[in-house]
């Protein structure tokens, strides 16, 4: 005769037994999982929520088709963090987790996220955050820092006529002690006081596109591989970083000085390289070109 262990009953058959189980609040059963039966509701609900078998939400106490749809529910319904797998109870407690764990890179004031810490800080340091205290010596415009300034110089926007070359042979002229480029690029002959120019023509056709005889990347048009060649892409790396085991390399000043104030190293920290970098840009005013 079918015995119930738990309430101590006999039944007459199997069904009358298993309508005992699904009707009696002494039993809670699974009925996905062979039919698990759970003394107490919450037992019931621990083993959803975590059974790799259910997507169950505790709090709503609602099942879901998939887990991926459960998530969408939690983000939806509830102030969860997906990538932690932790609530907190309101939209203040889960944005001060985004700010303060080191697995998020968060802008609390944008409610944005980025893919790494150096993305986050360059955001925190463009214009919506930081005000545009750096003035050109040449044109007056305001940029939020010397490396914008150096940048809006060696792109060829400023009135003035400045460009990366001149940018460059300002430096090369002062920077006598080889603070912050590397001397032995006049190692390879000349004065070093000349940028390399390179020029394609109508030669540079393959049948299909243009292509750049140096990297054998294509353009569609002449025109945008002399842009490609007239950029820095393909100019001598002889700008340096003297932090300690960095040694990192740039082709251009502003790219030299935005690692600078990215503080990925600690060559802020040398006096020669701050006091050769903030003097750079009254050089350039004071030198003229011909």
């Amino acid at each position: 005769m079918p015995y119930c262990d738990r309430c101590d009953r006999h039944f007459v058959n199997w069904r009358a037994l298993e309508q005992h189980k699904e009707n009696s609040s002494y039993h809670h059963i699974c009925f996905d999982c062979d039919d698990k039966d759970f003394p107490t509701r919450s037992g019931l609900e621990q083993h959803w929520d975590q059974s790799s078998q259910h997507s169950y939400c505790r709090i709503c106490d609602e099942h879901f088709d998939d887990e991926d749809e459960l998530e969408d529910h939690y983000d939806d319904n509830h102030h969860y963090c997906r990538s932690c797998g932790k609530f907190f109870t309101n939209q203040r407690g889960l944005k001060e987790h985004f700010r303060q764990s080191s697995n998020h890179h968060y802008c609390i004031a944008c409610d944005r996220h980025f893919q790494s810490e150096n993305n986050l800080r360059n955001h925190l340091k463009s214009s919506i955050h930081q005000p545009k205290n750096s003035r050109c010596p040449f044109c007056g415009a305001t940029f939020v820092s010397n490396s914008h300034i150096v940048l809006h110089l060696e792109q060829g926007t400023c009135p003035s006529g400045f460009d990366r070359q001149a940018v460059n042979r300002v430096v090369r002229r002062y920077d006598t002690h080889n603070v912050i480029t590397d001397p032995s690029r006049l190692l390879t002959g000349g004065s070093g006081d000349e940028d390399v120019t390179y020029v394609a023509n109508d030669a540079s056709w393959n049948g299909a596109a243009y292509e750049c005889y140096l990297c054998n990347n294509t353009y569609g048009s002449l025109r945008a591989l002399n842009q490609h060649l007239a950029s820095p892409r393909h100019q001598e790396k002889f700008y340096i970083c003297r932090g300690v085991s960095c040694g990192s390399r740039f082709t251009t000043l502003s790219g030299l000085w935005q690692h600078i104030e990215s503080e990925k190293c600690d060559v802020i920290k040398f006096r020669a390289v701050r006091t050769t970098m903030d003097s750079v840009l009254g050089q350039m005013k004071a030198l003229t070109f011909y």
